[in-house]
């Protein structure tokens, strides 16, 4: 640290400004002028060595803080860099910790796929090895077989040219006796055999049908129960998502919130997905439980009218969605069992009659379907001539017997089976139970009742309308249906009507008479039978149309 500059020029100053009042008060004045002259330039000289020090002493102090500042910043600066060093350093040792990790993982990885494919080429190459020696053996016993079927061709080939010659002397006697070459009588005698042999057998048709109708009334227990009961649909593919329409995209951002709070409370409240996408004026809500897509679906409906949409808001709509819910559950239970006159049934079950609301099967809503299979089974008890307890057991069974595709508990049971379950749990008849687990053939029938309910099932699920068709599949059998009758001879045009149900055949009038279009229709309507699968029934309807030309010139 030098002394500033300003403070030697002042030293230097008053120095020569001493000096110069010494020297003339010396020429003018006495001695005693001189000696206070000297007191004063001493007196002068002090001042300026006390000022000039303390100007150095304040120079100096300042000099000290300027330097401790900048000692305290280039410490703060260094401690940031190692800082920034150590923090680089950690961050590049964790991913290479993190590489080191994921390359061990693929090694390894890499090794079980190396070791499995060893193991699958040894079981290949020992199956190959096995393979190998069959063969070998299948090659000699083929050989042996070959050898023994050679000699016997050769005596079948001896016996065969012995019969030839027989019977080629035999014909030259018929041909000289009828005086017909034998193309001339085979033809003759296949073509007679063929016309009677076609009008006998759609006589015989037609018979068996009009007998079959005659007796249908008397057959139709037996069919209701045999063959009805194997129409039963499988089970059944849910929606999964739900839309909720927004009056506009301004919404959106308050669902979300600030840094997507208000929408994960939601997810966390409700246990469904909410979906926020491009898609104009509307979110959509996913989940496999039908009832928590429901709540979701209510509570933003509320959220969205309210207009306050904040974490603590949505647990509070959210909460009194629930519970409303649940109310409206039971009560849809409620009304349910009363409109179909079923007493006794517990409340829990109850419950679940009314959660089927929320549940629907191939479009059909399940809780219809089973208030429809519910009157079916009393309708097709009372046809039975079974007993009025017997029915309305059967009633009961037809509405509980998808009970367990809406359980609340998680289980790998299948829905009949946990249904079954459900209902003897809480005390439900045992004939009831068996029909409820049996209406998919994975319990043994035991009663009169599990058929009943098993046809009704499948009658309320395969009636035209029931449930949604897929288009390919609806298309395919159309097409079908017009194939099928464009193959007779003598067909114009097929058209099919009316989703499937009605097939209109077209012929030429030159090829197809009034008598072979009444048979062209049985044998089209018969051939659809026996090689479709259609819902209810398909009409066949043969348009022959006689025209008669003429031009006066």
């Amino acid at each position: 640290m030098g002394i500033p500059i300003g403070v030697i020029i002042g030293l230097v100053a008053g120095a020569v400004i001493g000096f110069l009042i010494v020297y003339l008060t010396m020429r003018n004045l006495n001695k005693n002028k001189i000696d206070e002259i000297n007191k004063k330039a001493d007196l002068t000289l002090k001042e300026a060595e006390l000022t000039a020090k303390r100007k150095i002493d304040e120079a100096e102090t300042k000099a000290e803080k300027i330097t401790a500042t900048a000692e305290q910043k280039h410490d703060k600066i260094k401690q940031k860099k190692i800082n920034e060093a150590k923090e680089r350093y950690s961050k590049m040792k964790a991913e290479f910790e993190s590489d080191k990790a994921n390359h061990k993982v693929q090694l390894k990885e890499r090794e079980m796929e190396v070791k499995a494919m060893e193991k699958e080429l040894q079981s290949k190459k020992d199956k190959l090895r096995n393979d190998s020696e069959n063969f070998e053996n299948e090659r000699v016993e083929m050989k042996t077989i070959k050898s023994n079927l050679e000699k016997q061709l050769k005596i079948v080939t001896k016996k065969k040219e012995e019969l030839d010659a027989a019977n080629e002397e035999r014909i030259k006697v018929l041909e000289n006796v009828s005086k017909l070459t034998e193309a001339e009588a085979k033809e003759q005698l296949l073509e007679a055999v063929r016309g009677k042999a076609e009008t006998a057998a759609l006589a015989i048709e037609k018979e068996a049908v009009s007998r079959a109708q005659a007796n249908a009334s008397k057959q139709a227990k037996k069919i209701v129960i045999q063959s009805i009961q194997r129409m039963c649909a499988e089970y059944t593919i849910e929606n999964t998502v739900s839309v909720f329409n927004l009056e506009s995209d301004d919404i959106k951002g308050q669902i979300i919130g600030r840094e997507g709070r208000n929408i994960r409370a939601l997810e966390a409240a409700t246990g469904a997905e909410i979906v926020v996408d491009d898609t104009p004026e509307a979110i959509v809500i996913s989940s496999f439980d039908p009832i928590r897509r429901e709540i979701c679906r209510l509570a933003l409906k509320r959220l969205v009218a309210d207009g306050r949409i904040h974490p603590t808001k949505i647990e509070e709509i959210v909460a009194k969605t629930k519970k409303q819910l649940t109310e409206q559950i039971i009560e849809i239970g409620e009304r349910t069992v009363i409109d179909l006159d079923i007493h006794g049934l517990d409340p829990y079950l109850v419950k679940m009659v009314g959660r089927m609301r929320y549940r629907s099967s191939y479009g059909q809503n399940l809780l219809k379907h089973s208030i429809e299979t519910a009157h079916l089974c009393a309708i097709m008890a009372a046809e039975l001539g079974l007993s009025p307890k017997q029915a309305k057991m059967a009633k009961r069974a037809g509405l509980l017997h998808d009970i367990g595709k809406v359980a609340e508990e998680e289980s790998e049971l299948s829905h009949a089976i946990l249904g079954m379950k459900l209902c003897e749990k809480h005390k439900e008849h045992a004939i009831v139970c068996n029909a409820v687990g049996a209406h998919h053939d994975e319990v043994e029938m035991n009663n009169i009742l599990s058929p009943i309910v098993q046809a009704c099932d499948a009658i309320s699920g395969a009636r035209p309308g029931a449930r949604r068709e897929i288009l390919e599949s609806y298309l395919e059998r159309i097409g079908e249906l017009e194939e099928l009758a464009m193959g007779y001879d003598g067909v114009q045009k097929a058209y099919a009507l009316q989703a499937g149900r009605e097939l209109r055949v077209i012929v030429e009038s030159e090829k197809v008479t009034d008598t072979y279009a009444d048979d062209l229709s049985f044998m089209i309507s018969q051939k659809i039978q026996d090689e479709m699968q259609y819902p209810g029934q398909v009409k066949v309807t043969v348009i022959r149309e006689k025209r008669a030309v003429s031009f006066a010139r």
